[in-house]
C-alpha cells in the first residue's frame, strides 16, 4: 500500500464494494450474522496491515482478496459442529459442505454472483487461473445435484418470470406456481408450501414481495429465499436485516442456477424483514 494513500482514500475505494462483499460473505456462510462477522474481520485486518489491500488491484479484488486472506486463515465452516446451539437445517447443511470438493463454493460465487472472471478469481484465492475455473465447473455439478425441491415465484413482470420459470425447472425442481401480488403469493404458498422462493420486490399493485415472504414464513418457519431486484445496494445498508441470497437484475442464468443451489443448499437462510 503506498504510504501516500490517507485513511480516507482507503475508506473511498472500499466504501462501494463493501456492500458486495457483504453479499457474497453472506451467500458464502448461509448466514447473515456470520457473513457480516467475516467482512468485519476484514475490514478490521486492513486496517491494522494496509499491505493486505492490494492498491494496484482494482478495489473489488483488493477488498475480496483481504477477505480470503482471512477466510482461509479463520477456516471455511465445514463438517458436523459441536455447537448445540445450531439449528438442524444449519447442521445437516454443514455435514453436506463438509462433502464438498475444497474452495469449489467460493470459486462460483465469485464468477457467478460477483461477476469476477478467472483471472481475478485467480488472485482473490491465490491459485492458478486455470483451477479457477475447474473449481467453477465442478461447483456447478456438485451444487446442481445437491437438491430439488419445490420452487414458488414472486414476480410481477411476466417476462422475467416466464424466464427464471424455465431455468428453474430445467435445474430439475418444480415449479408450484408464479405469483404477482403479496396477497396472491400468501394464497398461494398456504395452499402448496413452497421448499425455496424467489421474490422480487416491488410487485404489480405496489405491495411487497418482502412483506409476502415474512407471511408465509411466520406460517412455515425456515424456507430458504432469494430476493431478486435491480438496485441491490439499498438492500445492503446494514441498516436492518438483510438477505442472505440476492440476484441483481438484470441478471444472467448462471447467476439464478448458482443462486437457487446454493440457497437450496442452505435451507436456514435468513431472509430480509420488513423495518418496523
Amino acid at each position: 500500500m503506498p504510504s501516500e494513500m490517507t485513511s480516507a482514500d482507503l475508506s473511498a475505494r472500499i466504501a462501494s464494494e463493501l456492500p458486495y462483499l457483504r453479499r457474497y460473505a453472506r451467500a458464502l456462510t448461509g448466514n447473515q450474522t456470520t457473513g457480516d462477522n467475516y467482512a468485519a474481520a476484514t475490514l478490521e485486518a486492513i486496517l491494522q496491515d494496509r499491505s493486505i489491500f492490494d492498491a494496484s488491484a482494482t478495489p473489488k479484488v483488493a477488498l475480496f482478496r483481504a477477505f480470503h486472506m482471512i477466510w482461509s486463515t479463520a477456516g471455511a465452516p465445514a463438517g458436523v459442529s459441536d455447537d448445540t446451539d445450531v439449528a438442524p437445517l444449519e447442521a445437516r447443511a454443514r455435514d453436506h459442505m463438509a462433502n464438498l470438493t475444497k474452495n469449489t463454493r467460493e470459486a462460483l460465487l465469485l464468477h457467478t454472483v460477483e461477476g469476477f472472471g478467472y483471472d481475478d478469481i485467480a488472485t482473490i484465492m491465490n491459485i492458478d487461473t486455470s483451477e479457477a475455473s475447474k473449481l467453477v465447473d465442478i461447483a456447478v455439478d456438485e451444487m446442481q445435484r445437491s437438491m430439488a425441491g419445490r420452487v414458488m415465484i414472486i414476480e410481477d413482470e411476466a417476462i422475467i418470470a416466464m424466464d427464471i420459470h424455465s431455468i428453474v425447472s430445467e435445474m430439475g425442481h418444480e415449479i408450484i406456481g408464479v405469483a404477482r401480488t403479496r396477497s396472491a403469493a400468501v394464497e398461494m404458498g398456504s395452499a402448496s408450501r413452497p421448499d425455496l422462493i424467489l421474490a422480487d420486490i416491488q410487485l404489480a399493485d405496489n405491495s411487497s414481495g418482502i412483506d409476502a415472504v415474512n407471511d408465509l414464513l411466520r406460517q412455515f418457519g425456515d424456507i430458504p429465499v432469494i430476493f431478486i431486484t435491480a438496485f441491490p445496494e439499498r438492500l445492503l445498508t446494514g441498516e436492518r436485516p438483510e438477505p442472505a441470497f440476492l440476484i441483481s437484475k438484470p441478471y444472467s442464468e448462471e447467476q439464478v442456477r448458482s443462486a437457487v443451489s446454493q440457497a437450496m443448499f442452505f435451507a436456514s437462510t435468513e431472509t430480509l424483514k420488513s423495518p418496523a
